[in-house]
């Protein structure tokens, strides 16, 4: 992984090379072990470079033979040797053994179709001297960032927003209709961000520069199709196995080592067992272990450490840590967040870097493509509820999906079908497997200040992201409509990012995901909706295929969602500094996004220890998060500059 930035000015006139610098200097973090420039009249390309792949030969920008093409690029080619191979039958010769050169010699053959021959996840920028042309690409799933700003003048781009906010006359302002995007989805739908003129290429799509315009295309979506034909299940899951096998020692593909996050799941110890396969040495493993036992896994983790026989590593995360680091976590994300799930992440890939580890393979991606979510099973039961909304015993299924949240035990069947959306009316919203969810996130919109809610009143934040649906979406079954949702969005936006590069790249260690491979994805989106969910089952076929390979107590464990503590975390004995002067009513009417007097309501609540459930431990995270954006990126971005 690694850190790029680049400009290139539409008029004449060369780039500033101290202006490059500065973009590339402020994301050192994602890149400590090289630095590298390319400028020539018009063009300027940086690298960070954090060495994984040909340690001594892979410096960029890297350029081809004749220096008619320049690339920087963050991320990794798995298949590099696949496809290298296949140019060097086409007549390519190579002067490194990196994946960079790799990336050139494709583009020289295939152009812009390159993307379709690699596996890998991946945010890289060509600049082709003959065509005068700028291509940028990211990866399918939206693995690693890309950021861009265009102007009359400029088009500047860079892996992360800090980047492009370092350079002078770029306004450092929150775009409302990504806030209010955010407290609705959870994540602003791309192209839109946090900042106000500040754009993010969307995953699996791919940007060209020519003559000053800037053309978007999409190269791959995320697509349910199954086969009529009929498999037997254990087909499928040997198939899937192989696939996942192969797909793991791509990934261990490596000239440091590897090693893997162990949550304690099914997922990340299926990987940490096919990392075994593929390796069969003993394996360094690093996990999470909260101090309060509603979140803490570690039980499960000591189990899996025994059975696989891994060198096991801990980081042990308390509500005070949480409150700590939280400033440090904001600052990497680059958004408000309504959880605080990243905070021991980045914590957890502080470990990882301090036991001299740069990369590290996880179980993430299973959820969204083998239907393993709570949510997918919440909106089968509710569809099952919705056709007869009467029942009084249906509902009841609802409380049984959810035992880790007390105050849903104590509501009514009444209480049950308006929060739940069961109504007959509800079966017909193409997000209604999401609409719980997203209604009870919007509810947090009563914290927005006059202001606020005066400019995003007549915004439909659904009708943005129905108009992005594929024309095929309708016709889907409803779990895959779900997981469309989750995979296309949820993931890429919200747990690849905030939860995942961002608080890796923090701390420079590098995540892979073998679940993410394009073949297992694909393989995955062509399954029968019964194979991922089996009645209440879920993930079916993965727990098929992992019979062998994970301990019974681990593969049969109820899905235990990743969470951490909220609300105590920001108020408790050591209450962060920060927090009081964050939530002040002279800090919240000058950052001028919330309601002073509905804030002071909710700060009071949690003082009093009356705050309760999803919703208020939401709202003070999301209003939090806010505020520290508004207080790094806007009103102190030049003193937090400095001090990063």
């Amino acid at each position: 992984m690694c850190g790029i930035a680049g400009i290139l000015n539409f008029k004449a006139g060369s780039v500033d090379p101290a202006l490059l610098r500065k973009m590339i200097d402020i994301i050192r973090h994602r890149g400590p072990d090289d630095l590298g420039f390319h400028l020539q009249a018009n063009v300027g390309l940086a690298h960070a470079r954090l060495s994984i792949i040909d340690l001594a030969g892979g410096h960029q920008p890297m350029h081809n033979g004749d220096k008619s093409l320049w690339v920087t690029f963050n991320g990794e080619i798995f298949n590099y040797v696949e496809v290298r191979e296949q140019l060097i039958r086409r007549g390519y010769r190579f002067s490194t053994l990196s994946d960079t050169e790799v990336i050139l010699h494709a583009y020289a053959e295939f152009g812009e179709h390159c993307v379709h021959e690699f596996n890998g996840q991946w945010a890289f920028a060509i600049w082709d001297n003959k065509s005068h042309k700028l291509f940028l690409s990211r990866d399918r799933l939206g693995v690693r960032p890309l950021f861009y700003r265009v102007t009359p003048e400029t088009f500047t781009f860079a892996s992360e927003i800090k980047s492009l906010l370092a350079l002078p006359g770029v306004p450092r302002e929150l775009d409302l209709i990504a806030l209010d995007q955010i407290f609705t989805f959870w994540f602003p739908i791309p192209p839109r961000t946090a900042f106000k003129e500040i754009k993010e290429l969307p995953p699996g799509q791919s940007l060209t520069v020519e003559e000053g315009v800037v053309t978007t295309k999409h190269y791959w979506s995320p697509h349910f199709e199954p086969p009529q034909n009929h498999v037997r299940e254990q087909d499928y899951a040997d198939e899937l196995r192989d696939l996942l096998l192969d797909a793991t020692r791509l990934r261990l593909r490596s000239d440091v080592p590897v090693g893997a996050y162990l949550s304690g799941g099914l997922d990340s110890t299926l990987i940490t067992a096919l990392i075994r396969q593929c390796t069969g040495v003993r394996l360094k493993t690093f996990s999470i272990r909260f101090d309060d036992p509603e979140f803490d896994e570690s039980p499960y983790q000591q189990e899996v450490v025994r059975f696989l026989e891994t060198e096991h590593r801990e980081v042990r995360c308390t509500h005070a840590d949480i409150g700590r680091i939280f400033p440090d976590v904001i600052w990497h994300a680059e958004k408000p967040v309504l959880r605080t799930a990243p905070a021991p992440m980045f914590l957890l890939s502080k470990l990882v870097r301090e036991r001299d580890y740069k990369v590290v393979l996880t179980g993430e991606g299973s959820d969204e493509i083998f239907g393993g979510y709570d949510i997918y099973k919440e909106a089968k039961i509710r569809r099952f509820w919705g056709v007869r909304p009467d029942s009084r015993v249906r509902p009841l299924l609802l409380k049984r999906l959810y035992p880790y949240f007390p105050n849903l035990q104590q509501q009514s069947v009444a209480y049950l079908q308006a929060f739940f959306h069961a109504r007959p009316q509800d079966l017909l919203s193409p997000f209604f497997s999401h609409l719980p969810r997203w209604e009870l996130t919007s509810r947090l919109k009563i914290f927005f200040s006059e202001a606020v809610r005066a400019e995003t009143r007549s915004y439909d934040a659904y009708a943005d992201l129905k108009a992005l649906l594929p024309r095929a979406y309708p016709g889907w079954d409803l779990l895959f409509q779900a997981q469309f949702l989750e995979a296309g969005y949820l993931l890429p936006a919200y747990i690849l990012s905030s939860q995942g590069d961002r608080m890796a790249m923090a701390h420079s260690v590098e995540g892979r995901f073998p679940f993410l491979d394009p073949r297992v994805v694909d393989f995955a989106a062509g399954l029968p909706a019964t194979l991922k969910m089996k009645v209440l089952n879920e993930k079916y076929l993965l727990k098929l295929c992992a019979k062998e390979l994970v301990p019974p107590r681990v593969r049969k464990r109820p899905k235990q969602p990743y969470r951490a503590p909220e609300g105590k975390s920001f108020f408790h004995d050591r209450q962060p500094d920060y927090v009081d002067e964050l939530l002040s009513p002279a800090s919240i009417r000058s950052g001028g996004i919330f309601h002073t007097d509905v804030v002071g309501k909710l700060v009071q609540k949690f003082r009093d220890g009356r705050a309760i459930g999803v919703k208020d431990n939401m709202a003070l995270t999301g209003i939090i998060s806010t505020q520290l954006i508004l207080n790094q990126y806007i009103q102190n971005f030049g003193r937090r500059y400095t001090d990063a």
